[in-house]
């Protein structure tokens, strides 16, 4: 991996924090991966450095190129953040249905942002069509390439790491790993990093109850950036899970709030959807077991959205 002494080595390595306050007694321990602690606050930055540095080690890109993807932000604003230092371009096809912090960080990192309009600031599955047409379209020009972060095998690969720092942290020992799902990348990637070290921890995909395209095979508007794309995951694995459950967006949310003023965690929808679910499964459990999730990316990015106004 190209990997040299520059911002990338900030990548990966982020705490593993047990959470005290918003779990209920007589539950089983909850363990928060903190995510938001990586370059540009997201868990992203490792799928962005695995999909470039190996797209450059085989040739498929060289400096001055301009890497093509659509995005909710938070991919847009890693893959804009490891272009910059590898000396690339990138353009992203975004939408008003996100965050417009994450918009202005991918601007920041010298990306050009494209907009693609919502239907009333929701995140529908016919936004996301329009998205990736438009974004396969600008990746048939010269010099492009498309980083495809719902195909590209190195996607699922980036995140394995997470799953040896988890296992690392924690001795080995824990019962179930829980995590919402966009690609499915991520969920699987750690659930690939555990077994390699040897973990045999169940796994839980979770969802946002209004989009609830796994569990029912229909998706919906709803307002969780970076979950819930309204078609199956191509990296998920069903095989492999214990379950799918859909949460209520709006309990994400509010654990959003209470993560923040009563752990000092400040997190995205996701992360409030993760901690939500690893709690309702710690009830379920009891006292003796472990559930670990993540804390996708950094509350930083969502000061302008509904969550924390």
């Amino acid at each position: 991996m190209i990997h040299k002494k520059n911002a990338l080595v900030a990548i990966g390595n982020t705490p593993l924090v047990r959470l005290e306050k918003v779990v209920p007694k007589s539950s089983a321990e909850v363990w928060l991966k903190l995510e938001g602690g990586n370059p540009t606050g997201s868990y992203k930055d490792r799928m962005a450095l695995s999909v470039l540095s190996h797209a450059i080690e085989r040739g498929d890109v060289v400096t001055g190129d301009t890497v093509i993807e659509y995005t909710g932000g938070s991919t847009g604003t890693a893959l804009a953040f490891v272009s910059a230092v590898f000396g690339l371009k990138f353009i992203a096809v975004f939408s008003d249905a996100f965050s417009k912090s994450k918009q202005q960080a991918m601007e920041a990192f010298g990306a050009k942002v494209l907009i693609e309009k919502s239907e009333n600031g929701t995140i529908t599955p016919d936004l996301i069509q329009r998205m990736k047409k438009r974004a396969y379209k600008l990746a048939k020009n010269p010099k492009t390439y498309y980083a495809d972060q719902f195909g590209s095998s190195y996607v699922r690969s980036g995140y394995k790491p997470m799953g040896v720092e988890i296992a690392e942290a924690l001795d080995g020992k824990l019962d179930i790993f829980c995590a919402a799902v966009g690609t499915g990348a991520a969920l699987m990637g750690t659930y690939d990093g555990l077994v390699e070290s040897n973990v045999q921890a169940e796994v839980i995909a979770l969802e946002p109850l209004q989009s609830p395209f796994l569990t029912t095979g229909k998706g919906g508007p709803h307002l969780v950036e970076g979950i819930g794309v309204g078609f199956e995951p191509p990296f998920l694995d069903r095989s492999k899970l214990k379950e799918i459950r859909a949460i209520d967006q709006e309990q994400a949310f509010k654990m959003c709030k209470r993560l923040a003023s009563e752990e000092g965690i400040f997190g995205g929808g996701s992360t409030g959807l993760n901690v939500v679910a690893a709690i309702e499964i710690a009830r379920e459990l009891g006292p003796g077991k472990r559930i670990v999730t993540l804390g996708c990316d950094n509350g930083v990015k969502y000061l302008d959205s509904h969550i924390y106004v």
